[in-house]
């Protein structure tokens, strides 16, 4: 039995928990106790708060763990990390008064900044050599200039709303942040391959992301042009029709360029385009 540690709430443990539900880890998420065993696949679910992974899945408590690289970073407990899983994405940044001119890192010097996150702040100021004070605060990192606290804070920023809604502005990002997987350094043998196994899965579903199946009939004329078109996992599948001047074409696209393929793919003579979404992808 492999445990997964997971965030117990949030953003970060919506995700996770879709991720999971599909890999085909059913869980009753109904059930709001700290550990949960899962149906149909031989791991189990240890719910905690997100800065208590890493020491978690460092010490054993836990053999692996879904976590933000903000926390992993900031903890430096000595897990591995096993993959990035590009869901949860968000950035550290410094932010100061909106009205407050800035001209370079130098402004931080002497300065109070409030945040959650003192171990990568202090080593980020560290190499800037920048020397300031630090007041650790836990949530609600924002207002800390807005009520004398601080004269700026280091915090995660998404949208970057709830800077502007505290009349803030960003100006030195520190590091990207997101999800990542990551895992006990002594993993037994049996638990690697439960992990292995999932590590799998997860990336058959990394590699079905922004990707379209298509199927179309084209001209034989223009089969090459088509072909140097749809870029296709190898290359597109072509399968001959009753009628000797058409072929049927399958092929994979990325979400992003699709209009623009499928514009192409008109104008060659392509009809009965036909797209369908992509759950899982063995490559």
């Amino acid at each position: 039995m492999l445990r997964i540690a997971v965030q117990s709430k949030g953003r970060l443990y919506d995700e996770t928990m879709l991720l999971l539900e599909e890999a085909g880890i059913k869980l009753n998420r109904g059930k709001r106790i700290l550990l949960l065993s899962a149906k149909g696949f031989p791991v189990e679910v240890l719910f905690l708060r997100d800065d208590d992974i890493p020491q978690s899945v460092a010490n054993g408590v836990a053999d692996v763990g879904i976590v933000g690289e903000n926390e992993y970073e900031e903890k430096d407990k000595g897990a591995k990390l096993v993959k990035r899983l590009g869901f949860s994405k968000c950035r550290l940044s410094l932010a100061i008064p909106k009205d407050d001119v800035y001209e370079g890192i130098q402004w931080f010097e002497g300065k109070t900044i409030a945040t959650s996150y003192p171990g990568i702040l202090t080593r980020y100021l560290s190499s800037h050599n920048i020397k300031a004070e630090l007041h650790v605060i836990s949530g609600s990192v924002e207002i800390a200039p807005g009520i004398g606290l601080a004269d700026a804070i280091f915090d995660i920023v998404s949208s970057g709303s709830t800077l502007t809604g505290n009349r803030l502005k960003e100006v030195e990002t520190v590091m990207q942040s997101e999800a990542l997987l990551i895992a006990n350094n002594r993993l037994p043998e049996e638990k690697q391959a439960i992990l292995d196994e999932l590590l799998f899965r997860f990336e058959a579903i990394q590699a079905a992301e922004g990707k379209k199946y298509v199927l179309l009939n084209a001209p034989r004329e223009h089969l090459d042009e088509i072909i140097d078109i749809l870029p296709g996992m190898k290359s597109p599948t072509i399968t001959p029709l009753a009628n000797g001047d058409w072929v049927s074409v399958q092929s994979v696209i990325a979400e992003t360029h699709f209009w623009e393929i499928i514009g192409k793919l008109k104008a060659l003579g392509a009809e009965g385009i036909l797209v369908i979404p992509i759950e899982k992808m063995i490559v």
